[in-house]
C-alpha cells in the first residue's frame, strides 16, 4: 500500500509538470467551452461512407500510443469511442510539442479533422487540430494498457460504488444500466400519465411519519424548533389528495428508512406509489401486471435472466393466497394454528423469533423464510394477516383476521405491495391505536397515530386501491443486476475508515 501511494504521488507529480508545460506555452489546459458538433456514435455509424468528412468531436482519452512524431489515441464520450491520428506535420505549429507530448490517459480533448480508414481497417479521425479541454492530474485507477488499449479496468466493486464517476469511465456496461434505468422510469411515468394519473409531490420532511412499518431518520428544524422525520412512505399524504377530490394520483420519489443494508435494501431508495379512487386490490392487481408488462416491453426486457432464473414477463402472472402457499411449502395448515403454535412451529424450523412478535409478525417471518425463495415466476400473494396490515380493509368475505392486500413476488423478491385502502375512520383509529400499543411495548417499527390523517379520513375517503412499487428493484429485474447497489448511482456505503 505504501509503495502504491508513493507511485501515485510520483505519477501526480509528473502530470503536474506536464500541466505547467502546457500553461507555459500559453495554452489554458482547462477550457471554458468547446463547440462539439459530432457525437462519437454518429461518426462510427457512418463507416466508410463518412470518409473525407470534416468532423468536430471531443471526449476522454482512454488509450494513447506515441510513435515519435505521430500518435494514436482513442477518445470516449457518452455515446462511444473512436481513434484519433495525431501527426506533427498535420497539426498547427508547436501543437504537437506543446499539447500532444504532454497528454495522458484520462485527459479530455477536443479535435477537428477528417474521417479516414487506417491500414488496419479502423475508422479514425485524421486530426488537423487538437485542444486540451481538461488535464487529468489523478490517473484513472486500474486503467492498464495493452497495445495502447485499456483493459480489465476497475473491477473492485466496493471501489466502483465509492467512486462511481470512475466506474462509468472504465466500464461502459455500467453506464448502459443507468441509461436503461432512466428509460424504465420514463416508461413508468408515461404509462401512468396515459392512464389518467396525475403526478404529485408530497413532503419529504414530515412532523409525523407513517404509511409503513419502519424506523425513520430524524432531523431537527432550527426555526420550527422541533424534530422532523424523513418520510418512510408517501401513503398518508397521497390518501389526503384522494380525499380532496383527486381520483388518480402517483408519486415517484425518494423514501428513507433507517434499517439494514443488503443486496435488496438501501436506506435511501426510489419508490412509486399510486392510488385510484373507486378501486380495490383486484383492479390494482390487473393494472400492476399490465404496468410491469408495458414497461418491460418498452425497455426490451420481457424475457430475462435474473437470480439464476429465466423470467418471462409476457406470461399471465400467477395468483395465490398466503396460507395456500404456506401449506404447499411447509406441508402444514398454518391457518389452524394460534400464536403459540405458530411460534413453536417457527422455532422448530430454526427461525429467529424475537420476544414480543405477534401472530402476524410470526406468520410473516415463516412466509419470508420458507416460502418467498420459491416464488420465482411472477405471482400475486393475497390474504395477509390484519395484524401486519393496519391500513388495509378487512376481507370482504367475512374473515376478520385477514385483509385485502397483495404483494407481487418475482424471483423470490417482493416488488409491489397493495391494499384495498381502509376508509372506515373509526376502524382506522382503532388499528393505529393498536399499533401505538405495540410501539409502547418495544416494537420500534410499529406505526404511530397520525391525528391529521385521521381527521382527514373522517371527512370521507372513497373506496380506493393503492400500490407501492420499489423502483430500484424493478430496475434490478429489468437490467438483470443482482445487487441494488448496481442500479443506484451513489449507494450508501460504510465510511472507509470503519
Amino acid at each position: 500500500m505504501e509503495t502504491e501511494q508513493k507511485n501515485l504521488q510520483e505519477i501526480i507529480k509528473f502530470r503536474l509538470e506536464k500541466l505547467e508545460k502546457i500553461k507555459d506555452s500559453g495554452i489554458n489546459p482547462y477550457a471554458y467551452n468547446f463547440n462539439k458538433k459530432d457525437a462519437i456514435e454518429s461518426l462510427t455509424q457512418k463507416g466508410e461512407s463518412g470518409v473525407g468528412e470534416k468532423v468536430i468531436t471531443a471526449g476522454r482519452m482512454v488509450s494513447f500510443r506515441k510513435m515519435g512524431k505521430a500518435s494514436f489515441t482513442h477518445i470516449q464520450d457518452e455515446s462511444g469511442k473512436i481513434q484519433i491520428y495525431l501527426k506533427n506535420d498535420l497539426l498547427p505549429d508547436t501543437i504537437y510539442d506543446n499539447i500532444v507530448r504532454n497528454l495522458d490517459l484520462g485527459d479530455i480533448v477536443g479535435c477537428t479533422g477528417e474521417l479516414f480508414i487506417t491500414k488496419m481497417g479502423e475508422l479514425s479521425i485524421k486530426a488537423d487540430n487538437i485542444h486540451i479541454l481538461s488535464k487529468n492530474i489523478r490517473p484513472l485507477p486500474n486503467m492498464k494498457e495493452k497495445e495502447g488499449e485499456s483493459f480489465n479496468a476497475f473491477e473492485d466493486k466496493e471501489l466502483r460504488y465509492r467512486h462511481r464517476q470512475l466506474d462509468l469511465i472504465a466500464n461502459p456496461d455500467i453506464k448502459a444500466v443507468f441509461k436503461k434505468r432512466a428509460k424504465i422510469i420514463s416508461s413508468t411515468r408515461k404509462y401512468l400519465d396515459d392512464n389518467g394519473f396525475i403526478e404529485v409531490e408530497t413532503p419529504v420532511l414530515q412532523p409525523v411519519y407513517g404509511g409503513a412499518s419502519a424506523r425513520p431518520f430524524t432531523t431537527f428544524h432550527n426555526t420550527l424548533e422541533e424534530s422532523l422525520y424523513l418520510r418512510i412512505a408517501d401513503e398518508l399524504y397521497l390518501k389526503r389528495l384522494i380525499i380532496g377530490g383527486f381520483e388518480k394520483v402517483y408519486e415517484l420519489a425518494k423514501n428513507f428508512r433507517n434499517e439494514g443494508m443488503d443486496r435488496n435494501h438501501n436506506p435511501e431508495y426510489t419508490s412509486l406509489e399510486f392510488y385510484q379512487a373507486y378501486s380495490d386490490i383486484y383492479e390494482m392487481m390487473d393494472f400492476t401486471e399490465d404496468l410491469f408488462k408495458q414497461v418491460a416491453e418498452a425497455t426490451l426486457s420481457n424475457s430475462l435472466l435474473f437470480g439464476g432464473h429465466t423470467i418471462d414477463l409476457k406470461k399471465p402472472f400467477h395468483k395465490n393466497t398466503m396460507f395456500n402457499l404456506l401449506q404447499e411449502y411447509t406441508n402444514e395448515d398454518l391457518s389452524k394454528m394460534d400464536e403459540d403454535d405458530l411460534t413453536t412451529f417457527a422455532k422448530s424450523k430454526s427461525l429467529d423469533i424475537a420476544n414480543g412478535m405477534n401472530y402476524g409478525q410470526v406468520l410473516d417471518k415463516i412466509f419470508g423464510e420458507l416460502v418467498e425463495p420459491h416464488l420465482i415466476e411472477p405471482i400475486f400473494v393475497t390474504d395477509y394477516p390484519k395484524a401486519i396490515s393496519p391500513l388495509a380493509k378487512e376481507d370482504r368475505n367475512g374473515n376478520a383476521d385477514i385483509v385485502e392486500r397483495f404483494e407481487l413476488f418475482i424471483a423470490g423478491m417482493e416488488f409491489a405491495n397493495a391494499f384495498s385502502e381502509l376508509n372506515d375512520p373509526i376502524e382506522q383509529r382503532n388499528r393505529l391505536e393498536a399499533q401505538a400499543k405495540l410501539r409502547d411495548s418495544g416494537d420500534e417499527e410499529a406505526q404511530i397515530v397520525d391525528e391529521n390523517f385521521l381527521q382527514a379520513i373522517e371527512i370521507g375517503m372513497p373506496p380506493t386501491g393503492g400500490v407501492g412499487i420499489g423502483v430500484d428493484r424493478l430496475v434490478m429485474l429489468l437490467t438483470q443486476q443482482e445487487s441494488i447497489k448496481d442500479v443506484i448511482l451513489f449507494p450508501a456505503m460504510r465510511h472507509e475508515d470503519k
